[in-house]
């Protein structure tokens, strides 16, 4: 590792870690209804809303009524996106460059669903595609929607461990409502500015028809970019206005506004772990997973940072330099950005791969099959390392509680979670949680291995490059990340239909489990500590709690790694 690169992402880690407690303390003053700075602003807006929608704000729900509330409104979300979506030929008046017609009825679903479940997986292209309506009216609105509705889940799971002796886990109206105006909206009004300070279109002009270098004709499309850019990252979706995303110099045009974009990706899930802390009245409990999970980072930069700059030994073999000196950055390069180098590339890989948001700055499909690994495992891992908003907290919590029941058998105890009993009903919620997501990904994947419509979309790359994109996509979708190979041809009915069932099941399938195993934690009492009981807070736990997370990991997708980037990197390296 370069000592540049070291200094980025060590900078990179210093920034968050110095956010996690002051937009903790906030996120936890803005569920719990208490005072802040926006109140005086945003406290009228908010009794309208009420007003005009029938909500009582005073009236909780059970995890079952929280959980149908979520559906409905996710579900409510999709519905709506999938008509503006099939009908927007009816809304181009004010988009000039608009000449294509709606999309197809399942790549509309496909594109409906992604961001209803904040995947935002992009089998379109979407400067060509699609109208300024539909970016705006409908891409950018599901962005705040579907992003505010994780946001409320996670903090119904964090009231299910703080609570006791109650059904209730809060309203989910309610929560959705504050975590647009006090969260999301006043970010990424911030978070905007800045992006187009930093050069970052947003209008509504026709594309510009200029000459290139070579004496062709190019149109460089414009429109109202910098709206949709910041949220898609803060609400932890990730596709973006261009096919290209933030490798578009429009889109992403600068070190500092890859910086923020990073930011918005990771903070938000990263303070959570303060907030968590505060809610149970044990911050050294939100520190202590907020530790693990800066850990677990820190590791896939090492490692892919490694593999991408030893470079392509196939490459080398014909006598070409691949070493980094002062007049080259050396490595694989090979669909990466001059301006973000190898380094500010895999940062930005390994922070959307964790960070449920799949905003890539380079071209994954060509990583060293080391480094596109990382970035799979990643997701495999189950969107532990930060993840998306809520998602992220209850799914390291998840494997947490596995931790602990581990370690309970070991010391012949009853294994308890801040002194909540860990029983026979709560560790089948468990195992449901954890078996859901290799159960949907294998299968899915070898449904797509054994079947035409499958295999018609390695169009690009076969063997085991094919088999590592045919499974990165339905772990993409499962994890509810949305990046992809983009050696894998998607668009046609077989993946977008499929590609949406991962979607679904990643949202709906492990967030209603989380809301489950919160409301029987909510019914049961805290029991304090005793010296027979392991502490969750210590040392010991967080080594525990990492080597179960590579434990259980390994043995759901080891084989799946073994037939794709491990065989493929043993063929580079003329292992056979």
């Amino acid at each position: 590792m370069s000592p540049f690169n070291g200094l980025q992402y060590g900078l990179f880690l210093v920034i968050v870690t110095a956010l996690v407690y002051p937009i903790g303390g906030y996120l936890q003053r803005v569920f719990a209804g208490e005072r802040t700075w926006l109140d005086p602003v945003l406290r009228p807006i908010e009794r309208l809303i009420y007003r005009l929608s029938g909500i009582q704000p005073q009236r909780e729900m059970n995890w079952k009524q929280y959980a149908t509330a979520f559906l409905l409104f996710s579900l409510g979300g999709t519905l709506l996106l999938y008509l503006i979506l099939r009908v927007q030929p009816a809304f181009h008046t004010f988009d000039p460059n608009y000449q294509s017609g709606p999309l197809s009825p399942d790549l509309a679903l496909n594109t409906a669903i992604s961001f209803g479940t904040t995947t935002t997986w992009q089998a379109y292209s979407g400067e060509t595609m699609l109208t300024y309506f539909s970016q705006i009216v409908g891409l950018t609105a599901q962005n705040f929607l579907a992003g505010a509705a994780g946001l409320a889940v996670g903090i119904a799971f964090i009231r299910g461990l703080a609570r006791q002796r109650t059904a209730d886990l809060g309203n989910f109206w309610v929560d959705v409502v504050r975590a647009i105006l006090w969260v999301l909206l006043p970010i990424t009004i911030v978070g905007t500015l800045l992006l187009v300070w930093q050069g970052v279109p947003l209008n509504f002009q026709p594309y510009v028809p200029v000459k290139t270098l070579t004496g062709g004709m190019q149109l460089l499309p414009q429109g109202p970019v910098a709206a949709l850019e910041f949220i898609k990252n803060l609400g932890t979706n990730g596709r973006g206005f261009f096919n290209v995303n933030g490798a578009h110099p429009y889109a992403n045009p600068t070190p500092f506004a890859n910086l923020l974009n990073m930011l918005a990706i990771v903070v938000l899930p990263a303070a959570l772990t303060n907030t968590f802390g505060r809610m149970v009245g044990q911050p050294r409990q939100g520190w202590l997973l907020f530790a693990v999970m800066v850990v677990l980072f820190a590791g896939g930069l090492i490692l892919s940072d490694a593999a991408e700059q030893a470079g392509n030994p196939l490459v080398a073999a014909q006598g070409v330099d691949v070493s980094a000196s002062v007049n080259q950055p050396g490595g694989n390069m090979e669909g990466k950005e001059v301006r973000f180098d190898i380094g500010g590339s895999i940062l930005t890989a390994i922070t959307t791969s964790n960070g449920a948001t799949g905003s890539y700055n380079s071209m994954h499909d060509s990583y060293m099959p080391l480094g596109g690994m990382i970035l799979l495992v990643n997701m495999l891992l189950g969107e532990i390392i930060f993840g998306g908003l809520g998602s992220g907290l209850y799914s390291i919590i998840l494997i947490a509680l596995i931790g602990v029941f581990i370690g309970g058998l070991m010391i012949g105890r009853t294994p308890e979670y801040l002194g909540k009993r860990i029983s026979i009903s709560e560790m089948k919620l468990i195992a449901v949680y954890t078996i859901l997501m290799p159960l949907v990904v294998l299968m899915l994947t070898a449904s797509a291995m054994v079947s035409s419509d499958g295999l018609a979309g390695l169009t690009t790359n076969g063997g085991p490059h094919g088999f590592t994109g045919i499974l990165f996509a339905y772990t993409s979708s499962m994890a509810n990340n949305g990046q992809n190979f983009a050696g894998l041809s998607a668009n046609s009915p077989f993946y977008n239909i499929t590609l949406a069932l991962a979607m679904m099941a990643g949202r709906f399938g492990l967030g209603i489990v989380a809301l489950a195993l919160a409301g029987r934690f909510a019914i049961d009492v805290c029991r304090p500590p005793s010296i027979g009981k392991l502490p969750t807070d210590s040392l010991l736990f967080a080594v525990l709690l990492i080597g179960t997370t590579l434990i259980v990991g390994g043995l759901n997708f080891f084989p799946a790694l073994a037939m794709g980037p491990i065989v493929e990197h043993l063929t580079l390296i003329g292992i056979r």
